[in-house]
């Protein structure tokens, strides 16, 4: 069928999806070192959905599609056919439908774009580690995607739960536009006993689109999620966020080990984005000067073998220095790095 915004829109999806989870998530398996088995894989495939997805969106974006076929394609195979339009159009292959998987890792991401809402909440950066994450669902995580989700959101521990009332609770109000004309003045009445209520009950049958029922000053009275104004309340040190089919809870108390870690990383982030900056290889040695506050010092002086494995760095030395500076978490330092 002709039918171009749903194609194009589908397309649309599936390269974000391809470009900011699956390229993302498959880093370490690009980068590794030699050429394993797994990280040729993981280029055929990655090679696979790249070519296949041009020559879908060739009809929609022609010159675009035939600049990535004889880059990727002509390239490396001059007996292919000369342009990607005198390629067959794609066909859907049945062997390649995996949908339990593919609910699963849509699970993981639902979960994950919580979490972050829950960060973003509490303004906590996603380099500052967190002790640990409740997830309030009736299905089963897999043990392999609890790890993907500890390693998104930077959470040590993860906790599946049936009920994450005890760290939420919620305040109901009327919708004046619909529950005005029905109840009028016993209104208020209504939702001083809604809000005695469980709250958790309550906010579940909403949810489920449901009718919550209840009998007010003799008046049987019955409201749907479209009739109330829904505030979240959060118990102090968590913040929640929640969809119809999960609910994230975030443990947002920061023990001094965790603060410490989050300073590491950001150093490290620094220094990896002077390493780029500066032209560096990936492979390449350097050598780090720093100058800063006492904390720093500190910081860097207790995890120096973490730094110069992850950084590359055969010395790492505070030292006066006019290089960049940088702002950590509130502390000043000024880094230098040069090729060892």
């Amino acid at each position: 069928n002709y039918r171009i915004p749903e194609a194009a829109r589908t397309l649309q999806e599936f390269v974000d999806e391809m470009s900011n989870w699956y390229v993302r998530r498959g880093r370490e398996r690009y980068w590794v070192q030699g050429m394993t088995a797994d990280k040729e894989t993981a280029y055929l495939v990655l090679y696979n959905a790249l070519v296949t997805t041009a020559k879908a969106a060739a009809p929609m974006i022609p010159f675009m599609a035939e600049s990535i076929y004889q880059n990727l394609v002509r390239n490396v195979d001059k007996n292919a056919p000369e342009s990607i339009h005198l390629c067959d159009f794609p066909k859907a292959n049945a062997e390649f439908d995996f949908a339990d998987i593919e609910a699963e890792m849509d699970a993981v991401r639902k979960i994950v774009i919580l979490g972050r809402a829950c960060r973003n909440a509490a303004n906590i950066k996603n380099r500052q580690p967190i002790a640990k994450i409740f997830v309030q669902t009736s299905e089963k995580i897999n043990e392999v995607y609890k790890n993907i989700i500890l390693d998104e959101l930077n959470v040590k521990e993860l906790e599946i739960t049936d009920d994450a009332s005890s760290f939420i609770s919620y305040n109901f109000k009327p919708q004046l536009k619909t529950m005005g004309p029905k109840y009028g003045k016993i209104v208020r009445a209504i939702f001083e006993e809604v809000n005695k209520m469980n709250g958790a009950e309550v906010m579940a049958t909403l949810n489920a689109g449901e009718m919550v029922k209840l009998t007010v000053e003799g008046t049987d009275v019955e409201f749907g999620i479209d009739d109330v104004l829904v505030e979240t309340l959060q118990k102090d040190g968590f913040v929640s966020d929640s969809d119809a089919a999960y609910t994230v809870v975030l443990d947002t108390n920061l023990t001094n080990e965790l603060i410490e870690e989050g300073f590491v990383r950001e150093i490290l982030s620094k220094i990896q984005t002077m390493r780029k900056d500066g032209g560096f290889e990936v492979q390449d040695n350097i050598k780090v000067s720093y100058c800063g506050s006492d904390k720093i010092d500190e910081i860097i002086n207790a995890n120096k073998a973490e730094i110069s494995a992850q950084a590359l760095a055969v010395s790492i030395e505070n030292a006066e220095n006019d290089g960049k500076e940088w702002n950590i978490n509130g502390e000043k330092v000024k880094i230098t790095i040069v090729k060892a």
